[in-house]
């Protein structure tokens, strides 16, 4: 299940539009081939109700959500300027634009990934503790800043933009090496790390040049592999408490003493397997907890950390610093084949990990790679993974994914500043979902169905009962007005 666009066609949706009380309007894609169709229908007052019933009850109130989106690394950037530009401009708007997905987060990588052509940092110049050489490559200037700004331009809702840094120059690092294990040298307050924070508040100086402003960085993308002997691709290591020290005595300070003190701070940007100790280390510390707003998490070993232990306790302990979903990525375990076009189950996996993590208290969730090649690349060591949008430059096509229309069943009907409100099932049921409150007043309700049967259901709400149907491998978004 794809759709193949090109210079000329690519499918589009409406804005969305309320409907008018009393009704509703539901968005289905489905395996059997339906890409977010819209359909509409009418409450009914008094209906003999199905033995399953989901009823919002907004009495129960959660969390805000932040917003969903995906990342523009070099590999991402590379791949919409590979096609003719009638086709970008096609690409872009099906993830920004009101006849998109209508994504409002946007992760960026400070410097090189493995999603590069190459390994690089922005001072390559030994020694350079002044950073006088720092500046920007051609990756930033001609790839991912214009991507930026004609995302922004084509965009209805403000993007949150976040910058994650994967690997320090060479320089400073004790490994003398992009890749592999190697902490910073010294310890934290010295100049090594006095150099590192203030690394951060130039590459937020020089993107601002650019006219592109953030709302987050972390303070490293997954600190812990930069702990593991030869690891392939750019890293640096921390552990939970030379990030606690390295936040309290140079980069909070650095970020609070520059023009760039409203930027918010993320902690861990890494498996949620290392919560909640992860979080009590740096959080239990006055001086690294004040500059802190949030937790990333990525979703890789999830399956050895279930939510319930990792996540939850956070919440509970921290309920006042947000938990971000900040990268996923399906092909990324060796086991997994890279890219497979039309995928519906990697679709399912998507969708299954944004429920659960929406259904506990993380505010959004972040894909990895915008877009890459039929190969899953490129990428400087074959790290290569899926992604919801496959470019065939060749062809000048594209290929939008399942990913791609589960990731909309959320992002385009869950705007930043809703908040997810009780949603009590009438018995046991394998259906998954979760209900929001828009800031419009508005109920969203998702149903995601990934059994083999359609399941009947009630959708009830104080406007009425919806008799409703989750068909077999199908996920639904509901959205209607209440009474007020």
């Amino acid at each position: 299940m794809v759709c193949v666009c090109n210079a000329t066609y690519c499918d589009t949706l409406d804005p969305v539009v309320l409907p008018a009380p009393g009704t509703y309007v539901r968005y289905e894609s489905s395996k059997a081939g339906k890409r977010l169709e819209r359909s509409e229908g009418s409450f009914q007052r008094s209906l003999h109700a199905p033995d399953l019933v989901l009823t919002v009850d907004t009495a129960q109130r959660y969390q805000r959500v932040k917003g969903f989106g995906g990342s523009i690394t070099d590999a991402a950037a590379i791949n919409v300027f590979s096609l003719p530009e009638p086709a970008q401009d096609h690409l872009l708007r099906s993830y920004f634009s009101e006849e998109g997905l209508e994504y409002n987060l946007v992760r960026l990588p400070m410097a090189s990934c493995d999603f590069s052509l190459h390994a690089y940092t922005y001072d390559d110049v030994p020694y350079d503790y002044e950073l006088a050489h720092f500046s920007l490559r051609d990756e930033d200037t001609k790839l991912k800043i214009p991507l930026l700004h004609r995302a922004s331009a084509m965009s209805t809702r403000p993007l949150s933009l976040c910058a994650s840094p994967w690997t320090s120059p060479t320089w400073l690092k004790t490994s003398e090496s992009y890749v592999g294990k190697g902490t910073l040298k010294g310890q934290a307050g010295d100049k090594y790390h006095k150099t590192w924070a203030n690394y951060f508040v130039r590459f937020l100086d020089e993107y601002a040049k650019h006219n592109v402003t953030f709302w987050a960085v972390t303070a490293e993308n997954e600190p812990t592999a930069g702990l593991i002997n030869n690891y392939p691709f750019q890293c640096l290591g921390f552990t939970a408490e030379q990030q606690r020290d390295f936040i309290a005595r140079d980069l909070g300070p650095a970020l609070a003493n520059s023009s760039h003190s409203h930027v918010q701070l993320i902690i861990l940007d890494d498996n949620r397997l290392h919560l909640p100790r992860w979080a009590k280390v740096v959080l239990e510390d006055e001086e690294a907890a004040r500059y802190v707003h949030g937790i990333g998490i990525h979703w890789y070993l999830d399956f050895i950390g279930p939510i319930q232990d990792t996540v939850v306790p956070t919440h509970e302990l921290f309920p006042d610093y947000f938990i971000l979903a900040t990268e996923a990525s399906i092909g990324a375990y060796f086991w997994e084949r890279d890219v497979i076009l039309g995928c519906w189950e990697r679709g399912n996996q998507y969708s299954h990990s944004i429920l659960m993590n929406l259904n506990n208290f993380v505010v959004g969730w972040t894909d990895w790679n915008l877009a890459l090649d039929l190969e899953g690349g490129p990428n400087w060591v074959k790290n290569y993974v899926d992604s919801p949008v496959i470019v065939d430059a060749s062809e000048g096509i594209f290929y939008k994914q399942p990913m791609f229309y589960h990731m909309g069943h959320f992002s385009k009907f869950i705007p930043e500043g809703s908040q997810r409100v009780g949603l009590v099932a009438s018995k046991t049921t394998n259906l998954e979902y979760t209900a929001f409150l828009r800031p419009d007043g508005a109920v969203t309700v998702v149903v995601l169905n990934r059994s083999l049967q359609n399941v009947t259901f009630g959708l009830a709400d104080n406007v009425g009962l919806i008799a409703a149907v989750a068909p077999a491998n199908s996920i639904q978004t509901y959205l209607w007005r209440r009474w007020q």
